[in-house]
């Protein structure tokens, strides 16, 4: 269902995760730090635990070592690990990208740039603070699209290049008023055709409990790929 970069960073080893109940250790050496110790729920597959080398050196684990929950549980207690609440993990499934590619983008939904700085102030400045932190939305990012209403700005995403992976990660703010009118639909398949172009898989993120953003993800067309969560290691969410 997924794209062969999903599965090759996820599930490098077997394609697809076992389809059991277990948990499966993973060592990976491009993990950087903020990552060295991370665990994978994938939809109806088994949990991945995995780890830099360091870190599985400093656990006495293997690449292939199976874990019950309770030894998991043990292991991350006794190692002092406490991780970070799950994020859902969504991508679109592979055999949707032909079309999102040629699908048609409306001429109010568009790239910014610098020239739209004074615009993209004005947003900033009405979109509420909580989600402005959440979000991650920045004029500077790799990629930035926006949706206007009569010239105004009402729903902005941008995406960078995740930590040395082919995923753009992504961040979509609407105002609050213009709600509820598919424009933040219509702006995260425009910003995600235009990742697919540049031969990057776009990668949405949030946070279990939020309702609106898991709704967003799917009516945009992504697909649950599983949920995830990070050691926690005092670092700010945007550099997972």
């Amino acid at each position: 269902m997924f794209s062969p970069i999903v599965l090759a960073h996820w599930l490098p080893d077997a394609g697809s995760a076992p389809a059991d109940d277990g948990v499966v250790v993973a060592i990976d050496p491009a993990l950087p730090a903020t990552r060295a110790v991370s665990l994978l729920r994938t939809e109806g597959g088994s949990t991945i635990l995995s780890l830099s080398p360091e870190r599985a050196g400093e656990f006495d684990l293997a690449a292939g070592t199976r874990l019950d929950d309770e030894e998991l549980s043990a292991l991350l207690q006794r190692h002092g690990i406490t991780l970070n609440d799950p994020d859902h993990l969504f991508y679109l499934p592979h055999a949707d990208h032909a079309g999102l590619r040629a699908e048609r983008v409306a001429p109010e939904t568009r790239p910014l740039s610098t020239a739209d700085a004074v615009r993209f102030a004005d947003f900033g400045a009405d979109a509420p603070e909580d989600e402005l932190d959440e979000a991650f939305v920045e004029l500077d990012h790799w990629l930035v699209y926006g949706t206007f209403v009569e010239d105004r700005l009402v729903c902005a995403a941008s995406m960078y290049p995740w930590s040395g992976t082919r995923f753009a990660d992504l961040g979509v703010i609407t105002l609050p008023e213009f709600r509820g009118r598919s424009l933040a639909r219509r702006t995260v398949r425009a910003i995600g055709a235009a990742a697919l172009e540049r031969g990057y898989e776009p990668q949405y993120r949030c946070q279990i409990d939020n309702v609106a953003s898991v709704a967003l993800a799917r009516a945009a067309g992504f697909a649950r790929f599983g949920t995830w969560e990070v050691a926690v290691e005092g670092t700010p969410l945007e550099d997972f």
